[in-house]
């Protein structure tokens, strides 16, 4: 491992590392006037959901690391006290990233990214129009958090006003991941999209009290092919299957062709029938998984 004092790095090196790996980051599309009423809009993906009651979004502009300047955003937030915060996803992208770029005050980036302003109900700033989702906010507070260059600003945003387009949204009315397409920020020049290939889902531990892996058999948690994803799936489960659910699983096809198969050679059998639970784990067939690796230990 590499170890680095913070008070000893360079603070764009620090910048650069920490970036990388507290990834991915949502990103906080902002848009903001200043006291005259010029607009401004500029993503941050130092951004988070954190609170619902009251609805509280936070991001953070960061001082500029060449002469320890603040960003327009931030002297408009803190100049008027509001932010529309809109939600970018695939389709928008690279006008996104085009807002970044630091042009001259005054200077309207929804007419330089090709964006479409829509008149806010609660707030002054503009929403864009485009976005699948957007945040009308008064600011709560803005907590700095250094004094050289790099310094984050919280910028605590309550939400009076949520605006979702309903082409993101199930039947249910409820956020479709696949609809709604996200992109986050990683490293460098590095982003993700939330695509099909790449969304998963895990059942949330609140549903049951999971055993824990301290809970699972000796040979499970020593085992060398399972991985730690797979060991905390099955401490996720209450409880292990009976004997008797074990054993009536011999009569499995792919249970029972390996136990013929491989009759002669109990070694190669308990090889098999662990690989077949690996896989079965990997595929979310929890209960299936553990009677066939309950039954390796069992040959």
């Amino acid at each position: 491992m590499k170890s680095l004092d913070p008070q000893q790095t360079q603070a764009s090196v620090l910048y650069a590392l920490m970036a990388g790996v507290v990834a991915p980051r949502p990103i906080a599309f902002a848009s903001t006037v200043d006291e005259e009423g010029n607009v401004n809009l500029s993503p941050f993906s130092f951004f988070n959901l954190f609170s619902s009651k009251p609805p509280m979004l936070v991001f953070s502009p960061l001082s500029r690391m060449r002469d320890n300047s603040s960003k327009h955003t931030l002297q408009n937030i803190q100049a008027t006290k509001e932010v529309v915060i809109n939600i970018g996803n695939y389709g928008l992208v690279e006008q996104m990233s085009l807002a970044s770029t630091e042009y001259d005050r005054g200077i309207n980036e929804f007419l330089k990214s090709g964006l479409t302003p829509v008149k806010s109900e609660r707030v002054k700033p503009p929403r864009v129009k485009e976005a699948p989702a957007a945040f009308e906010c008064k600011v709560r507070d803005v907590i700095t958090l250094g004094e050289e260059g790099g310094a984050g600003h919280l910028v605590l945003c309550e939400v009076l006003l949520l605006h979702i387009s309903e082409d993101i949204l199930d039947e249910q009315g409820r956020v479709d991941p696949y609809k709604l397409d996200a992109v986050a920020r990683m490293g460098g020049d590095y982003y993700l999209r939330a695509t099909k290939e790449n969304i998963f889902e895990l059942p949330k531990p609140l549903r049951s009290k999971g055993m824990g892996v301290d809970q699972l058999p000796e040979f499970i948690r020593n085992s060398s092919l399972l991985t730690g994803n797979n060991l905390g799936r099955l401490g996720n489960t209450e409880k292990m299957p009976s004997p008797e659910e074990v054993a009536a699983f011999k009569s499995n096809p792919l249970v029972a062709y390996i136990l013929t198969k491989h009759r002669d050679n109990p070694d190669i059998q308990r090889g098999e029938l662990e690989k077949l639970g690996k896989k079965l784990l990997d595929d979310n067939q929890v209960q299936d998984a553990w009677k066939v690796l309950l039954l390796s230990n069992h040959i």
